[in-house]
């Protein structure tokens, strides 16, 4: 199997713990009866904590799909290699760095993370779009 297939193996699974990370702490904050309900109602805005998650799996969430056409691209295209590799766990890598560091709170050092993670998917796209 190529590595880059296992490494979009492994994003699945970071996204599951993005997911489940966000719904815990705000079932945390709204209850197991809103969790489990039809989340009809209004609720009152998050707390910082539920609020930092839920913006870093949507940050993930962006980034994801980019991902997914990349590393299956090369994969498709016969164009795996080790930069191809290398890119995809630099951008695994930053993308699970990324969610602790938002979820503390810590500014600068996250974006950084996520520029890494970028330039992980750079690494990815440029066997595809420089044939």
């Amino acid at each position: 199997m190529p590595t880059e297939i296992l490494i979009l193996a492994w994003a699945a699974v970071l996204l599951l713990v993005h997911i489940f990370t966000a719904v815990f702490f705000k079932t945390r904050q709204y209850g197991a009866d809103w969790n489990a309900g039809a989340r009809d109602a209004a609720m009152p805005p998050l707390g910082a904590v539920p609020a930092r998650l839920e913006r870093a799996r949507d940050n993930f969430l962006e980034t994801l799909p980019i991902a997914i056409i990349a590393l299956t691209g090369v994969v498709l295209a016969g164009r795996t290699g080790p930069m191809t590799a290398l890119g995809g766990w630099i951008w695994l890598g930053a993308r699970a760095v990324y969610l602790p560091l938002y979820w503390s709170g810590v500014p600068k050092v996250r974006t950084l993370a996520f520029l890494v993670s970028i330039v992980g998917l750079g690494m990815v796209l440029r066997p595809l779009l420089h044939g």
